[in-house]
């Protein structure tokens, strides 16, 4: 073997021994695209996931009025008219109605419109609650669940 031949065999020796040391890993630039873009679909994920448990929260107020309007319907029926004092699980269980579903902000959960019932054998009544996410709902005697206070 010649000297040149020695010198390219040497040359790679070390280019090859070069790729096979034990220097794996990822470099600063990789670690930074991949931290970019988690930032990414965090802020794309956060918000849709926010707004589906607002929607659900909403929901969950929506289906306690219903359920409350109900019971008091049912409970003036067997009363001959008369309006439970209030709209709680211990007065109204009977009838349908097992509570809330959702954690209410303090004086917030269903209650009637003006805090007092309905005189005995109202046409009218409405029933209103604030969602946890601050929006209010009512719904009359007559009609379903609609957005904003008891008018």
């Amino acid at each position: 073997m010649g000297a040149v031949h020695r010198a390219r065999l040497g040359l790679r020796d070390r280019t090859v021994g070069a790729t096979t040391r034990d220097d794996a890993g990822f470099t600063l630039i990789e670690l930074l695209i991949v931290v970019v873009i988690i930032g990414v679909l965090a802020a794309i994920a956060i918000p849709v996931y926010i707004g589906a448990q607002n929607s659900a929260k909403d929901g969950g107020v929506k289906t306690d009025l219903t359920a409350a309007k109900s019971a008091a319907i049912a409970y003036s029926i067997t009363t001959q008219g008369q309006f439970p004092s209030t709209l709680d699980t211990s007065t109204l269980r009977t009838f349908g109605y097992s509570g809330v579903s959702v954690e209410y902000p303090s004086g917030k959960a269903p209650q009637w419109a003006g805090s007092t019932k309905p005189a005995s054998n109202a046409a009218n009544f409405c029933i209103w609650a604030t969602s946890p996410t601050g929006t209010t709902f009512s719904v009359t005697e007559k009609g379903g669940v609609a957005s904003g206070a008891c008018s």
